[in-house]
């Protein structure tokens, strides 16, 4: 009776096919499913065995423990629940029945590695990694870029504000949805305890936040507090959380100012369309780069939508600058390089374009980092933002 009841309270039936492999990414998760396995088949010496492995190795795992307390009141008679400890606050043990029901489910549905996330349409060369944090799994993918093509590395188990996602305003404890960029590299030597091994802050809010209201600020990736090992899946005030073992393990994959952080509410997988709408879109790149460098600026002016902006410019605004500026040129050359394309989440049809931009013309000779947002209305794709990046 202990043993059914405490496994089904946490799993729901979840341990099935339990002895399949799983990556190295996952030695946790698999750590912790072979405990309550051996509970399940009611071995809880070999239980026991398997949680004090984990604690030698993450001292401060408090999930852990709590299935090591279970399992010695165990010993001493029957408990009916998971965590039914006397005067155990029930908030702090429902965070950690949440913690092990994603940290198993983690284990027994890992998508195919060999799956592309539709996400990374096309990375460019500076770009070695990409990330894509799956709030729904509470997981982070890391991807390598291969010729432009992402290739699944490795993830990990992570944590996300109190509220969820889908952030709107300073202070209301979610995570935004989005495309973004790490900014900084913060040593653990400039940082509160809190923060754990070190802290990568984000671009949010990006330009498309900014177009749409959104506020707030300091959505970082982070560790965890010296004597926390892992949080609850819902724990933080808005950023992405990681073990510290796991973000040192992280730290060689992100460049400052270059990988992208794209944060979604659920996983999507490219499919055969895809490549057919990147091509599509690339090629209307590359007529906008022509139509501006052939000096018909008209023809240049219908790539942009009508609710068009660049920072505080609309698109009033801004074709009144592009046809006083051109009408002063006898010639423009235009050439892009290193172009990624990000599609972005929860935002059907749009694109977050990066390229460096290459401008000369008969007065003025430019170079830089430019980012453009593209969005398909009626079949034809349209800038809706543009800017340095």
């Amino acid at each position: 009776m202990l043993t059914r009841t405490l496994i089904s309270s946490l799993l729901c039936g979840l341990l099935t096919g339990m002895a399949h492999a799983a990556p190295d990414s996952y030695s946790t998760e698999v750590q912790l499913a072979k405990s309550l396995q051996a509970i399940k088949n009611n071995r809880l010496d070999i239980a026991l065995n398997e949680v004090d492995n984990l604690l030698r190795i993450n001292p401060n795992f408090k999930l852990a423990y709590l299935v090591k307390g279970d399992l010695l009141m165990a010993r001493a008679g029957a408990i009916d629940n998971f965590g039914s400890a006397a005067h155990a606050p029930r908030d702090k043990i429902e965070d950690l029945r949440d913690e092990a029901r994603v940290r198993l489910q983690r284990v027994l549905s890992q998508p195919d590695n060999k799956l592309m996330p539709r996400f990374l349409w096309k990375l460019d060369a500076q770009q070695k990694y990409a990330l894509v944090v799956d709030t729904s799994r509470a997981t982070l993918f890391v991807y390598e870029n291969v010729n432009g093509e992402p290739r699944y590395v490795t993830d990990f188990y992570i944590t996300i504000g109190k509220l969820g996602t889908e952030k709107v305003s300073e202070g209301d404890k979610r995570t935004p949805i989005g495309v973004y960029f790490v900014k900084a590299d913060l040593p653990k030597s400039k940082l509160a305890d809190m923060y754990g091994s070190g802290a990568y802050p984000l671009s949010y809010p990006n330009e498309w936040d900014r177009k749409n209201k959104r506020t707030g600020s300091g959505i970082w990736l982070h560790g965890t507090p010296s004597d926390t090992y892992s949080r609850p899946p819902r724990a933080s005030d808005g950023c992405v959380v990681l073990a510290n073992d796991d973000l040192n393990k992280l730290a060689p994959y992100l460049q400052v100012g270059i990988t992208p952080v794209i944060i979604t509410n659920r996983m999507d997988w490219s499919n055969g369309q895809d490549q057919a709408e990147r091509d599509a879109l690339l090629q209307e790149i590359e007529q906008w780069r022509k139509d501006w460098s052939s000096l018909d600026t008209d023809a240049y002016l219908r790539h942009y939508s009508r609710d068009f902006s660049s920072d505080s410019v609309d698109y009033a605004a801004w074709t009144k600058q592009k046809k006083l500026v051109n009408s002063a040129k006898s010639w423009i050359k235009v050439n892009l390089s290193n172009v990624s394309v990000l599609t972005y989440p929860e935002q059907p049809g749009m694109v977050v374009v990066n390229f460096e931009q290459d401008y000369s013309s008969s007065n003025l000779s430019n170079r830089m980092k430019k980012r453009q947002y593209w969005i398909k209305r009626n079949n034809r794709w349209q800038i809706v933002y543009e800017g340095a990046a």
